[in-house]
């Protein structure tokens, strides 16, 4: 966490103006920052995450900040995103990200002939190289293996319902969902003048569109790719519309290796044990790592222009810890997992406030808010509700066992 002004409130000072900002990093940063945010909700007296005066959010950022600006509480969101048990339309199966682009895979099919007989012709007539000939057929390749189109039903039909909007519009606070105009590389800010008539579910899945996973999502001729391609967070979009206190959401930091007595210095409730050497875990590891700490170099060069730039603006971080393996090895795809990571985050969020509460107190006071440190010294506190004993112990033994398993994959030879 950072603090960028020192700065004290005056007695003609209003209400303070709160933003709040959310980075993506898919299922996995989806799940960390509702952990994270529940915490920072429960934590924090006198601040409503449904009610701060901006929002801005990048691919699964995005979708938060969606939810939360059209009034679902992150315990809302846990309920309907993390444990399945809220009111349809609200309740959202994951496995609406794993549909896949069907539509996508036959117009790619469809131009393959076409393209085999250009390759033919430039091969036979035109006497090019068989490399340079066949290149070409690289066009007939799907650019995206899953849909995303379920993902923008699934939104819409949440944001339809009584007391919300589908309609930039119609909020009354700025909702801000960044994505990457594939055509320019330029950022595109839904949600800000000139780009608010776009359905914000529209925009949650141009933000998502992770390019080679997701198809780039077509808006008024233009097509769109996550957010994340030119910057990690955005914040100046909020920043340069003034504020006086920016909270932000970072879930994905690169891992740092440590021994196994640095393990206690952890949240004890984690469980995952340290990983020695990631490139013992082979190229999915190595990829990861590396894709981490290329969002995060840019993070950390925007944080210190931020500070530089809006001084009279307070600037919150909160990532998860670089030495917590919890995070780094996931599966989001499991339910189980699901609900452990959202816990994990919770209680590693509420860790790191206790840790710092001298200085948070600091920084917090100004805006006419505190740390309620009742709620922190709480031992008995938890985001989801213990399951029956014996499918617990049962969920407890498989965890330790993913677990297990994917550390001795990581410790082995690539």
């Amino acid at each position: 966490m950072s603090k960028s002004s020192s700065r004290r409130p005056t007695q003609e000072q209003a209400k303070p103006r709160i933003g709040l900002a959310l980075a993506g990093g898919g299922p996995l940063g989806a799940i960390y920052e509702i952990g994270a945010l529940c915490a920072i909700q429960e934590s924090i007296d006198g601040l409503d995450l449904t009610r701060c005066d901006s929002y801005i959010g990048v691919s699964a950022g995005g979708f938060i900040a969606a939810a939360l600006v059209n009034g679902m509480t992150p315990r809302q969101i846990c309920a309907a995103f993390i444990e399945n048990t809220a009111p349809p339309p609200d309740s959202f199966d994951p496995s609406v990200l794993l549909h896949p682009a069907w539509d996508e895979y036959l117009r790619r099919l469809r131009s393959l002939p076409a393209l085999l007989g250009e390759a033919l012709w430039q091969r036979v007539v035109e006497r090019r190289s068989l490399l340079g000939a066949f290149e070409r057929l690289a066009r007939a390749l799907p650019t995206g293996l899953l849909s995303g189109e379920k993902l923008a039903e699934q939104v819409h039909l949440q944001f339809s319902q009584k007391g919300r909007s589908d309609d930039f519009r119609k909020l009354k606070r700025r909702l801000v969902l960044v994505a990457t105009d594939l055509d320019s590389g330029e950022s595109v800010p839904f949600g800000m003048p000139g780009h608010d008539h776009v359905p914000i579910s529209r925009a949650v899945q141009a933000s998502a569109a992770l390019p080679g996973l997701f198809p780039p999502v077509e808006i008024e001729g233009r097509h769109f790719v996550d957010g994340a391609l030119k910057r990690t967070i955005h914040a100046s979009v909020l920043l340069n519309e003034g504020l006086d206190l920016l909270i932000c959401l970072n879930p994905l930091v690169p891992y740092q290796a440590h021994r196994e007595d640095d393990q206690a210095e952890l949240a004890p409730h984690a469980s995952a044990p340290p990983i020695p050497r990631l490139v013992d875990g082979g190229l999915p590891v190595v990829l990861s790592q590396t894709l981490r700490s290329l969002i995060h170099s840019r993070l950390e060069l925007g944080m210190r222009g931020y500070a530089r730039s809006h001084p009279e603006t307070d600037i919150l971080l909160f990532e998860p810890d670089p030495r917590d393996p919890e995070l780094f090895l996931a599966n989001t795809f499991s339910y189980s997992q699901r609900r452990h990571l959202a816990e994990h985050a919770y209680q590693a969020t509420r860790a790191l406030l206790l840790k710092r509460h001298i200085k948070l107190q600091h920084q917090l006071a100004p805006h006419g808010l505190s740390l309620r440190m009742d709620v922190l010294h709480d031992p008995q506190r938890r985001l989801l509700a213990e399951q029956p004993q014996t499918g617990c112990r049962l969920e407890q033994a498989l965890q330790r066992l993913d677990h297990s398993l994917r550390t001795l994959e990581a410790r082995q030879p690539a």
